[in-house]
């Protein structure tokens, strides 16, 4: 079998790329090949993982200037050309769709030449790239059970996590503990407003320890701000293993990006997301207001993040164990334990091939 991975420019596309082509490998030996940007974190984690990666030249087409919806619009057609001469080139069975800047044109190539493709969305609302290629694609690998209704032939399938998130067991009893953070880089929103509410949360909450990826820029300020709590803070620019972080968490309050909600989801853990409010199309809100819906989180809107309301919110949930125990239960119900495999098995089906005796 041979597989073409297309998109990337964050680590929400890539990562569950990885884990797809990982599946790929082991379950029918597959062959694949990454299509990427020069811009993405691509670059750097396709070819550590021991993956080709192939570039095509193309920009953003939302949330950007005009001028530069125009260099884009100019640079698509070029760039579904080399997409194309790739696709000539490496003979895939199948063209799999990740969201993200290369994600388009690679599609739109494959569709043009009539090879099988398979979207994978991991938001409610698909991003643009995926909304392009939507009525043409072989089939699509949704998150979201209202995701399907954008895509024909669309599976339910969930977002790759690894295996360690579905491993952490129930956390009974123990220090009341806090888990916060806002991506690899930090958020300096959440970051600004745990620091204001810290003397209201330290009243509230007695007893609270706090866990905090805070990121490069905002490290010592939450750093010194945290210092009175002495050992009941501990502060990271970047958390390594964030399963284990998780596991010793009570309660999250973090961003609602799709491999975030996904893990929150496999670690069966409560959480107050706090929506990055220029995510393209919104869809980090609506991210959040899924799980909501469905009891497993709180939603606090940027705009919203009063330091004496998170405190007071915050307090209320560590105090209210009942409720947190519905709200683990509710996100576990929205977990996918076999995300990479069912989308590899997808993936195989639309191409056409049988499952390979190496599985």
């Amino acid at each position: 079998m041979r597989a073409i991975l297309a998109g990337g420019g964050t680590g929400g596309h890539v990562i569950p790329a990885l884990a797809i082509a990982n599946q790929l490998k082991k379950t029918y030996d597959a062959e694949v090949l990454f299509i990427g940007t020069a811009r993405g974190i691509e670059n750097r984690l396709v070819p550590a993982a021991g993956y080709p990666l192939q570039l095509v030249r193309v920009g953003a087409l939302k949330n950007v200037s005009l001028t530069t919806r125009l260099k884009t619009a100019f640079d698509l057609p070029r760039a579904v050309w080399d997409a194309g001469r790739m696709l000539n080139e490496f003979a895939p069975d199948v063209v799999i769709g990740v969201g993200g800047y290369a994600s388009g044109p690679a599609m739109l190539a494959a569709v043009i030449k009539h090879i099988p493709t398979l979207a994978f969305e991991p938001n409610v609302v698909p991003g643009f790239a995926n909304r392009m290629v939507a009525r043409f694609v072989s089939g699509a690998a949704v998150h979201f059970e209202e995701t399907a209704k954008y895509f024909r032939h669309a599976e339910v399938t969930g977002v790759p996590v690894r295996q360690a998130f579905f491993e952490i067991p129930p956390k009974r009893g123990g220090t009341p503990t806090l888990l916060v953070f806002g991506g690899s880089q930090g958020a300096h929103a959440i970051n600004d407003a745990m620091i204001r509410c810290l003397p209201v949360l330290q009243r509230e909450a007695p007893g609270i320890h706090i866990l905090h990826q805070t990121g490069e820029r905002d490290y010592n300020d939450a750093l010194a701000a945290y210092r009175g709590l002495g050992e009941s803070a501990e502060v990271f620019k970047f958390i390594e293993d964030m399963s284990a972080a998780f596991a010793r968490a009570d309660l999250v309050v973090c961003r609602s990006g799709a491999s975030t909600v996904a893990e929150i989801a496999a670690a069966a853990k409560p959480a107050v997301f706090v929506p990055f409010p220029r995510a393209a199309d919104d869809h980090q809100r609506i991210n959040a207001e899924a799980l909501a819906r469905h009891g497993a989180a709180v939603v606090v809107e940027e705009s919203k993040l009063e330091g004496v309301w998170l405190a007071e919110t915050i307090a209320a949930l560590l105090q209210d164990s009942h409720r947190l125990q519905q709200m683990s239960h509710a996100a576990r119900e929205l977990a996918h334990p076999n995300a990479a495999s069912d989308i590899a098995t997808m993936a195989a089906r639309i191409a056409g091939i049988e499952e390979s005796a190496t599985d």
